[in-house]
């Protein structure tokens, strides 16, 4: 990553299997690069503080916050959205099993839970009720009551195995 002359960085990243070479300004939050310089707006931006979960993505195989970090920090690393877990002709597991056990309503929080989702059956294949509810409390959804959330994610765990 090199400055250049205007306070501007030089950023190669990797989202959703692709390799993004860019200048951006140091101060530019990665959820801002995704959505309005790569147009990947399956991020979605709720609170700004981290607290809601929406803009959660995957950094090296790990949930993060793009809301509360910089486009900068990605330099070097593999980002996946919404966008890179499956296609609508080939959903992944999660994806498919939120679709089957109605774990969305509006649609607003579900790209920040899937992939975190994602991340935890990766490193929880048979999870508990709730170590699920555990992985999924920092992810807030003002539709449900997250039940259906739950058993979508009980459903990926058995069509994972």
């Amino acid at each position: 990553m090199e400055s250049t002359a205007q306070n501007l960085f030089e950023l190669a990243v990797t989202v959703n299997g692709t390799r993004y070479e860019r200048t951006v300004e140091p101060r530019m939050l990665l959820s801002d690069f995704l959505r309005h310089e790569l147009d990947l707006t399956g991020t979605h931006v709720g609170c700004e503080h981290g607290v809601c979960g929406a803009c959660s993505v995957l950094m090296d195989g790990r949930p993060v916050r793009s809301c509360l970090m910089f486009a900068v920090q990605a330099n070097g690393h593999e980002i996946t959205t919404v966008e890179g877990l499956g296609t609508i002709d080939n959903l992944h597991p999660v994806q498919k099993s939120f679709q089957e056990a109605h774990g969305l309503q509006c649609g607003f929080c579900t790209p920040g839970i899937l992939t975190t989702v994602v991340a935890f059956l990766e490193e929880n294949p048979d999870p508990s009720e709730e170590e699920i509810r555990e992985a999924i409390s920092g992810n807030l959804c003002r539709c449900t009551g997250y039940q259906h959330i739950v058993d979508a994610v009980q459903l990926a765990a058995e069509k994972m195995k």
